[in-house]
């Protein structure tokens, strides 16, 4: 059978000279497996990522199909080798799309993936927890990577404003602690992770984020320990800042032996539940700016 010679519309020249920054495919799914040094289990998660690279102006399309096939080599073909981690697996990726892309001269992968932690619920029963794990890795064609580990967690802030506001108009029992409105928060920490050093523990990534909150929240609860969630809640009033700023100053504490280049990305949004926006801090710097 006679062989086609197909056309690479992708490598003609672009009729419009702009150079674009990120190109590429989304919302690639993904089973990675995943086996941290040390630890016992292998954990399985499916996995949603970007993958892109930067396109010259003399390029008409970037060949997409490859970034598919890349991954497809990696996780599909050597399914029964875990990574040892989410980060250093985007950080690969990252590299090899360079090597795909001969014409390209940077490459960003994004990974996030549901995660569950075992947690003690206020009945002192035990279940798993609902969060998210989240990666990237930046790539340079002169051999320059980053990669950052994340997560995304769920919990609940009581606003001080109102809580003080309340105490003043002395509209309540003084015996108790005064009402005030809740938010449920989304916080998302990301911290960067040197090539030289040991992975960073998205378990303790999880634990900061929690913390920070005015209270945890919980899959199952009865109602007498909603009742102690809402009390524990009031007793700890935060804004949206206070959560961004106790993460940070946890970090701190946590990564004495980061180097001050190292980044940190934290941005929190509580869903309002008496106003129709929502309210949003974030803090994107580095270790030593934080130290100063």
């Amino acid at each position: 059978m006679k062989s086609i010679d197909l056309p690479d519309v992708q490598s003609r020249p672009s009729q419009s000279n702009f150079k674009l920054t990120r190109v590429g495919v989304t919302g690639v799914k993904k089973l990675v497996n995943i086996k941290r040094p040390g630890k016992e289990k292998e954990v399985s998660l499916v996995v949603k990522m970007d993958l892109f690279v930067d396109l010259p102006a003399s390029q008409k399309g970037s060949h997409m199909s490859r970034n598919l096939e890349l991954v497809s080599d990696i996780i599909d073909v050597n399914l029964q080798k875990p990574v040892s981690d989410l980060e250093t697996f985007c950080a690969k990726t990252a590299k090899l799309l360079l090597e795909k892309h001969e014409y390209a001269t940077f490459s960003e992968v994004k990974a996030e993936a549901d995660y569950f932690l075992d947690r003690i619920y206020p009945s002192g029963k035990k279940g798993l927890e609902p969060y998210k794990l989240v990666a990237e890795a930046r790539a340079k064609s002169n051999g320059e990577i980053k990669k950052l580990i994340g997560v995304k967690v769920i919990g609940m802030t009581a606003c001080p404003c109102a809580y003080e506001v309340v105490k003043t108009l002395g509209k309540y029992d003084k015996s108790i602690i005064p009402p005030t409105h809740n938010q449920r928060n989304i916080t998302t920490l990301m911290i960067e992770v040197p090539g030289d050093f040991k992975s960073v523990d998205a378990n303790d990534l999880i634990d900061i984020a929690e913390k920070s909150f005015s209270s945890p929240t919980y899959s199952i609860l009865k109602r007498k320990e909603e009742g102690e969630v809402v009390f524990n809640a009031h007793k700890n009033p935060k804004f949206v800042e206070d959560v961004v700023r106790d993460i940070l100053s946890s970090i701190l504490i946590k990564y004495k032996k980061l180097p001050d280049e190292v980044m940190v990305v934290v941005r929190s949004e509580s869903e309002e539940s008496i106003h129709k926006h929502n309210a949003f801090a974030e803090r994107v710097t580095t270790l030593g700016e934080l130290r100063k």
